[in-house]
């Protein structure tokens, strides 16, 4: 039981973490060259949300199931479940959706040369750093939960 414990917490951490590195890789106010590189290894940290995330689902439902969490209508519990799905929402609805557009043009054969982003590319840039922020805070708040499992 200990060892799906241990493979809980450490997909949760490995699933979730890369997400912190977005606010350097995506900040503001870079330049075309830049974010070229930024994306890029952003693309390459996209693994490891989607399989620790599901790792850490899976197993946190085994759990629960086994009997070691309580039930699924502990408050802890249906909130750590809301805050992934709200996390799951902003990240694959908003930020994906940019992200993929930003990536579009950055890396259009038209616009290798380019060194400054124009308007459209900084605002798109300036949205998706500004959700992840929303995303991160939601995923602190999740492990906090996690930790400190609240009751009524």
């Amino acid at each position: 039981m200990k060892f799906l414990v241990i493979i809980h917490v450490l997909s949760a951490i490995i699933g979730i973490g890369p997400t912190y590195f977005a606010h350097i890789l995506l900040r503001k106010n870079q330049n075309a060259v830049a974010l070229r590189h930024s994306i890029a290894l952003s693309q390459k940290l996209n693994y490891f949300p989607k399989i620790g995330g599901t790792l850490a689902v899976l197993t946190g439902i085994l759990l629960v199931i086994l009997g070691n969490y309580g039930s699924f209508l502990t408050l802890w519990l249906i909130g750590s479940l809301i805050l992934y799905i709200i996390i799951q929402v902003v990240v694959i609805g908003f930020i994906e959706p940019k992200s993929k557009k930003l990536a579009a043009w950055i890396f259009d054969e038209r616009n290798k040369d380019e060194i400054d982003l124009p308007a459209e590319q900084n605002l798109l840039l300036s949205k998706i750093s500004n959700q992840f922020y929303i995303a991160t805070a939601l995923g602190l708040l999740l492990f906090i939960f996690m930790i400190w499992k609240p009751v009524l």
